[in-house]
């Protein structure tokens, strides 16, 4: 009896342990199975941050910006989700996403992006 494979049920030719008859088939199916899967941990923290860090970008286009809380907030922006900090001469931090960094302010965010005397 010969087996089939487990993506597109093809007959199976050669190794008796065979489960595909391609890389594509082998590659779509754990694909397929990774997609149905529930997210991990990691997977959801990533997309927070490429969520955080497109927003801030968008609203960012001089490099110094201020926008309403509830503006980026609405559109999906999560503040508790942020890859490293700065705190300037004033003890202001700065929370960054990558290279797009934002300050609370009360009811606005002042967006920045990360400049080279913030590597000091």
């Amino acid at each position: 009896m010969a087996k089939a494979c487990l993506y597109c049920n093809k007959d199976l030719e050669g190794r008796v342990d065979k489960k595909f008859c391609t890389s594509y088939c082998k590659s779509s199916y754990h694909y397929q199975k990774n997609k149905e899967s529930e997210d991990s941990l990691f997977q959801k923290i990533d997309r927070h941050l490429k969520t955080n860090r497109r927003l801030l970008k968008e609203y960012n286009k001089a490099g110094l910006a201020t926008v309403r809380k509830e503006k980026l907030i609405n559109n999906g922006f999560n503040p508790t989700y942020f890859t490293h900090y700065w705190k300037n001469k004033e003890d202001k931090v700065y929370l960054f996403c990558y290279e797009y960094g934002f300050l609370d302010i009360k009811d606005k965010y002042v967006l920045v992006t990360w400049q080279k005397y913030m590597d000091r």
